[in-house]
């Protein structure tokens, strides 16, 4: 049976093992706290600690939309005080002042409804504007045809701006979506929303093109009645139809995703939620 070693060799091999037992047993705290981390790092978080999931906003119809930019009400809230106008204005002998009073009565009445009801006052805001200036140039000239007046020449201002912007790659209806929805002139990367703005906007240039085309000759000619009704048929309706035009020629030119984000962005904004 062979004798354990006891020389130099002998030890220094016992030297060496007593220095990595001390040095194993110092590192072992040290050891212990990295396993416990890296385990807890593998295990998924308590529920409580998870981060919470942001609310997605329920996607938008095309009805929601149109419901958001005041539906049928917004139009009868633009061309109620012209119709009064018309109608007080011939059923009274040609009153002029008593036709201009109810037709600013109208637009008032319009805007003190929608207070009642909370609603947007948007619409009813830009018509009764526009009813106080055409009625104080009409008192000032005396003329009842000159209440058409700032109509016709805010349609040739619009119509020109409208046009002005599509013709130079800027189309306005691009340039509102990037500024509402916060993305700047991203849209304008994108050759199908370039291209679908432009169309939509074209619209609403053929919509102030035809208003004029109508409109001007009559009252160069002095035909008050037939103005009154081309004011009228040219507004709400003609409002409504191009209004759906610009939304059909929008949609059918975005891809489907690219339309319901679109849609999204702008429905609930007008609804005034933030994005």
């Amino acid at each position: 049976m062979a004798e354990p070693q006891s020389g130099p060799q002998s030890r220094r091999d016992q030297v060496e093992e007593n220095l990595e037992e001390k040095l194993v047993e110092i590192l072992r705290p040290e050891l212990d706290a990295a396993e416990h981390e890296l385990t807890a790092d593998q295990q998924p978080a308590p529920e409580s600690e998870q981060p919470a999931e942001k609310p997605a906003k329920p996607q938008t119809t095309d009805k929601d939309f149109f419901h958001a930019l005041g539906g049928w009400g917004a139009l009868l809230d633009i061309g109620l005080p012209w119709i009064a106008f018309l109608i007080v204005y011939g059923a009274s002998d040609h009153n002029l002042r008593l036709a201009l009073i109810v037709a600013v009565g109208s637009g008032a009445l319009a805007a003190v409804l929608r207070l009642i009801r909370k609603q947007p006052l948007r619409n009813v805001f830009g018509g009764f504007v526009g009813v106080l200036i055409s009625a104080w140039v009409a008192n000032r000239t005396g003329d009842a045809k000159d209440v058409y007046v700032p109509g016709l020449l805010t349609n040739l201002g619009y119509g020109a701006l409208y046009l002005i912007t599509v013709l130079i790659r800027w189309p306005l209806f691009g340039v509102l979506y990037g500024v509402i929805t916060q993305t700047g002139t991203a849209w304008r990367k994108d050759p199908a929303m370039l291209k679908g703005f432009s169309r939509a906007t074209m619209v609403f240039v053929g919509l102030f093109a035809i208003r004029l085309i109508v409109q001007v000759p009559l009252y160069l000619a002095g035909y008050l009645n037939a103005l009154g009704i081309a004011k009228v048929g040219l507004g709400l309706p003609f409002y409504a139809l191009a209004l759906w035009m610009a939304y059909a020629v929008l949609r059918g030119s975005l891809p489907p995703d690219k339309w319901d984000e679109a849609r999204d962005h702008v429905t609930h904004l007008l609804r005034g939620n933030k994005k």
